[in-house]
C-alpha cells in the first residue's frame, strides 16, 4: 500500500477553500464587507506569493468561528459546501482519487487550511485521512488559537513525519500532488512528486527536476 498524498486547494478543487470561506462570511453579512474582504484578499495574495505569515492569517481566519455555537457552525458549513465548494469540484480529481483507491493506496489530504473548513470537504472526497492546520476547541467552542504546528510549507513535512511515527505507513513509493510553490519541501520528500495546474515557481521547479506536470481542470 503506497501513500498517495494530495494538497486540497487549487489541486483537488478548482479554488481555495480558505479564501472561499471568507467570501462566504462576507456574502452572509457575518463580517464587515469592506475590511474583511480587503484582508482576506491580501492574505490570499501573500499565500500565492509564498510570503504568508501563517500565524497572522490564522488569527484573522479563526476569529469569526469564536462567535458561533457548534450547531450554528454546522449549519453555516452546510450552506458553504453547497454554495462555494460544490461548484469547485473536479471530475478529473475524483477520477485520480479513484485510481489510487483502486490501486490499494492510502489517500491522505494535507492542507494548510484549517480543519473546520476542510474536514467536511475531505469527507466528501472520500479520502482516508486528512492533516490540516488545527484550531483549538475548548468545551465545544473555537478559541481562535491554534494547536500544534500549522500545516504550511515546511510545517507540512513536520506534520507528516509526526503522523508517520504513529502508523505503519512509510514514504516508500509515495506520491504527492500539489499546485503550489509552498509545497516544494514536501514534494522533494516523496518518490513521485506531481505538479498539478502549478504556479509559475512550482512549474519551473518541476521542469528542472523532471517531476510530472498534470492538469485536473
Amino acid at each position: 500500500m503506497a501513500l498517495a498524498i494530495f494538497d486540497l486547494d487549487n489541486t483537488l478543487i478548482a479554488g481555495d477553500s480558505d479564501h472561499a470561506w471568507g467570501e462566504f462570511l462576507i456574502d452572509q453579512g457575518l463580517v464587515n464587507r469592506e475590511t474583511y474582504k480587503q484582508a482576506n484578499d491580501s492574505f490570499y495574495q501573500d499565500y500565492l506569493n509564498g510570503t504568508l505569515d501563517i500565524f497572522a492569517y490564522q488569527t484573522f481566519a479563526l476569529q469569526p468561528l469564536t462567535r458561533f455555537t457548534p450547531e450554528q457552525l454546522t449549519e453555516l458549513h452546510q450552506q458553504f459546501m453547497q454554495q462555494q465548494i460544490a461548484p469547485l469540484m473536479l471530475s478529473k480529481a475524483s477520477a485520480l482519487l479513484e485510481r489510487h483507491r483502486q490501486a490499494g493506496d492510502f489517500l491522505l489530504i494535507i492542507t494548510a487550511t484549517n480543519r473546520f473548513v476542510t474536514g467536511p470537504i475531505a469527507e466528501l472526497l472520500g479520502v482516508d485521512d486528512i492533516l490540516a492546520t488545527e484550531p483549538e476547541v475548548i468545551e465545544g467552542r473555537y478559541t481562535g488559537n491554534l494547536v500544534g504546528t500549522p500545516c504550511y510549507q515546511e510545517g507540512k513535512v513536520t506534520r507528516l513525519n509526526q503522523w508517520l511515527k504513529d502508523r505503519d505507513h512509510s514514504l516508500k513509493g509515495s506520491y504527492f500532488y500539489s499546485d503550489s510553490r509552498n509545497d516544494i519541501p514536501l514534494l522533494e520528500l516523496v518518490d513521485y512528486p506531481v505538479a498539478v495546474d502549478a504556479d509559475e515557481v512550482l512549474t519551473a521547479q518541476a521542469k528542472a527536476k523532471g517531476w510530472s506536470l498534470i492538469s485536473l481542470r
